[in-house]
């Protein structure tokens, strides 16, 4: 009797794998074994760097804040509990991108929340 081979299951299942690793470079791209193991360590980066991307976005609007708050007299801390005294319930990412694109508006959410701001 001719053995079964299951050959469509596994072609697929080949396919499947190497549409994954698209963009890979050098023997990662086409060579099954090398493949898989590339695109489970991609895969499990991928999880890794999704927790790490909301780190690095916070730490950048924390960054744009405090060279925003210190132009006009404040350090970033001093301004985020002035922020919180007055009840502003504007966000980091909000204020951040204020702080760019619309200094104007920056400027007057500084002046609304320095009377509370603790000068050291």
């Amino acid at each position: 009797m001719v053995r079964a081979t299951n050959s469509v299951a596994s072609h697929k299942r080949r396919k499947r794998m190497m549409k994954l690793a698209k963009g890979f470079w050098g023997d990662r791209k086409n060579h099954l074994r090398l493949t898989s193991d590339a695109v489970a360590k991609a895969l499990s980066d991928n999880y890794k760097h999704r927790k790490l991307r909301k780190r690095e976005f916070r730490s950048l609007w924390v960054t744009r804040l405090s060279v925003a708050s210190k132009m006009h007299g404040l350090s970033y801390s001093s301004f985020i509990d002035a922020l919180k005294k007055a009840g502003c319930l504007l966000n980091r990412k909000i204020l951040s991108e204020m702080a760019i694109h619309d200094p104007k508006d920056f400027a007057a959410v500084v002046s609304q929340v320095k009377p509370h701001a603790v000068v050291v």
